[in-house]
């Protein structure tokens, strides 16, 4: 955040808002009662939804730059180009071994009669491979091969066609069909945005070659084969509550064969099954059908990446329906027993004993301590009765074993409407732990509904804000936008989430990420390209309510009102018993400047200065770019507190947040 001087001067402009008329003050000031807290925040209230779109995870968060390293695509070569002198039928072969490894069946086999002939296969990337330069690349290769006589070269290529790294290796003889693993470092000599990954192949011989991987060395946490640092940072530094994982839409699948199966997540990764990603052909005017898992970034590795950045893990399992968009296929009832063992057998994996059986799998990967899984999600975006039906049954047996466990359950795909109200009917009969809600609408929605959850019964079940974006457009457009007006509008919203802390006990905005030359939906809170990153104006929104979290709700009124729009402001305020602060986060959602007297009561005494924080532009329309990534970004300066008072100016179209220390 940048930092501005202290405006000593901002109290004396506005001194005349202190008038002396009960009307005036009534109407003009918001009311904070430090000493009356309604409400508790919960640790997990704002966190991350982490789905595998828009390039994600292949080609996102996970670092691996090689596309398709297996050839377990529908189009095994996909992403490769075989170039030789001398065409020779059969010199490049995809062999399939399926009868012997289901998980991971296809290889290629490298046949080189001729010295003279040149032959090569290149790997085009995820839309180009970005390469830095000073880097050093660490590649690996599993390989058998029955005779020497095979040299392979390994060389980066820029897209201006320079080489800019490569080395060599030298394979040795492996006898009885035994694979082997090559591996060896080099340095970059430039960067290139979208590089391409050349693998000549020099001398005469036979060669197999599997799982081609290319990782840079600047991971997450430097772990070999892990994740894309810069990405990651952006998450850990909203210090979210929680990261909902993997999904999703992905979860589901587009049929039930291709749901998203934990266990084929874990273990060595040459020994996880690739699956088609649902998001390979779903929309036409965004075809992407070289999209797969390949499960590298796996539950194993979700949930060291919840421990890493301090967020407590939320896993999404299939509940046995499929898509309901698409296939809506759904498992017989009598045949559920396995969905339901899967769930089970995930809290052991997370939470058992190193002597249990899925315990002992995850100390071997290893992380010997357990992962203290709290919660779970049966189902993504379901409804209807027959997700009751298979709920119920998975609440009963997961329940009997962790009574204390939480379980976030569906209420569909809208906010509203005759599908919501069953569910939302349903699940209070259950007395369901936390219901999922999702809302997709225009920023005048959000502004509209800011107080949605002002009558929610207080003692009954929680409410998970699930997924929630404003559209600036309309849902599902190519032309939605993460400007300054949608994520005003958010929080707007969520001032109100935040107010009904004691109903609303987590909040999350999706989809999380977004590869510019490889999206399918928009909008989104984080975009990256091959070597950038960027938060968005929305980005910035999340990131101060989490940062700024505090930990019980305390009144903000106006006119003795709690305030979701009068004056198209809305505010809440929380204090925080660890750092002895309040904080007032207040948004004015007009096009001119709004003034306000914030007065505080209830404690002792107040710090003379306050810390504001301002995010705000000079249009609705702005937006971040790579070329200005902080051009909508927050502001920090100094303002005074007169006693118990603060003189805010709200500018049209901002979030401000101040923090005020408190004796």
């Amino acid at each position: 955040m940048r930092i501005k001087p202290l405006l000593a001067a901002t109290w004396v402009n506005i001194g005349l808002l202190f008038v002396t008329t009960a009307h005036a003050q009534n109407s003009n000031t918001i009311m904070v009662q430090v000493n009356k807290p309604v409400a508790e925040v919960q640790p997990a209230m704002w966190g991350v939804f982490f789905e595998d779109i828009n390039l994600g995870a292949d080609g996102g968060i996970y670092a691996e730059l090689v596309k398709n390293r297996s050839f377990e695509f529908y189009q095994p070569l996909m992403g490769w180009k075989v170039t030789q002198s001398k065409f020779n039928e059969g010199s490049v072969l995809v062999m399939n071994r399926a009868e012997k490894n289901t998980a991971n069946p296809r290889f290629i086999r490298i046949t080189k009669d001729a010295a003279a002939d040149t032959l090569s296969i290149t790997n085009e990337g995820f839309r180009g491979m970005g390469i830095k330069k000073g880097l050093r690349y660490d590649f690996s290769v599993a390989y058998r091969q029955p005779a020497a006589g095979l040299t392979v070269l390994v060389e980066l290529v820029s897209m201006a066609g320079k080489i800019i790294g490569g080395t060599t290796i030298t394979p040795v003889v492996t006898a009885n069909e035994v694979w082997s693993k090559a591996a060896a470092s080099f340095t970059a000599t430039d960067t290139s945005l979208k590089a391409t990954l050349h693998i000549r192949f020099e001398g005469t011989g036979k060669i197999d070659l599997d799982m081609i991987s290319l990782f840079p060395e600047d991971t997450w946490k430097k772990r070999p084969g892990g994740m894309r640092a810069d990405m990651i940072q952006l998450l850990a530094d909203m210090k979210p509550g929680f990261i909902r994982f993997p999904g999703g839409c992905v979860v589901e699948g587009h049929e039930l064969s291709t749901r998203y199966q934990w266990k084929k997540t874990i273990g060595p990764v040459e020994d996880r099954q690739l699956s088609i990603n649902r998001w390979n052909s779903e929309f036409a005017h965004r075809p992407t059908p070289d999209y797969y898992q390949t499960f590298g970034l796996g539950f194993f590795e979700y949930f060291q990446l919840a421990e890493d950045i301090g967020a407590s893990p939320l896993p999404i399992l299939n509940c046995g329906m499929a898509c309901q968009f698409n296939t809506a296929e759904v498992i017989p009832i009598d045949q559920l027993d396995p969905y339901v063992q899967d769930a089970l057998d995930l809290i052991e994996f997370a939470n058992g004993d190193v002597s249990t059986q899925w315990g002992k799998v995850r100390a071997h990967m290893g992380h010997s301590a357990t992962f203290n899984l709290k919660m779970m999600g049966v189902g993504n975006e379901n409804w209807g009765p027959q997700y009751v039906e298979r709920l119920k049954i998975f609440s009963k047996a997961i329940k009997a074993r962790y009574p204390d466990f939480k379980l976030v359950n569906s209420s569909g795909t809208d906010p509203n409407g005759e599908r919501f109200d069953y569910l939302n009917s349903e699940l209070r009969k259950m007395n369901a732990d936390i219901i999922d809600e999702h809302y997709y609408r225009r920023p005048e929605w959000f502004l509209a509904n800011a107080a949605r959850y002002d009558n929610y019964p207080r003692n009954a079940s929680k409410i998970f804000a699930g997924e929630y974006a404003a559209q600036s457009d309309h849902t599902v457009s190519i032309e939605n936008k993460n400007n300054t007006e949608t994520a005003i509008a958010e929080a707007a919203f969520m001032t109100g989430l935040e107010r009904n802390a004691a109903v609303v006990n987590m909040a999350s905005y999706a989809p999380l990420f977004a590869h510019i030359d490889g999206w399918q939906w928009t909008p989104d809170l984080i975009w990256v390209n091959n070597l950038q990153s960027y938060g968005t104006p929305n980005y910035y929104v999340q990131k101060l309510f989490s940062t700024n979290k505090g930990t019980n709700v305390v009144p903000a009124l106006m006119d003795g009102k709690s305030i979701s729009g009068q004056d198209s402001i809305y505010v809440s305020a929380v204090i925080d018993k660890n750092t002895g602060d309040v904080i007032v986060k207040l948004v004015n959602a007009c096009d001119n400047p709004v003034s306000k007297i914030i007065e505080l009561s209830g404690a002792k005494k107040f710090s003379e200065t306050a810390t504001l924080t301002l995010l705000k532009s000079n249009a609705a329309g702005d937006v971040n770019s790579f070329v200005h990534p902080d051009a909508v970004s927050p502001v920090t300066s100094a303002t005074p507190v007169k006693g118990n008072k603060i003189a805010a100016v709200l500018p049209a179209n901002s979030f401000s947040v101040y923090r005020v220390g408190m004796k």
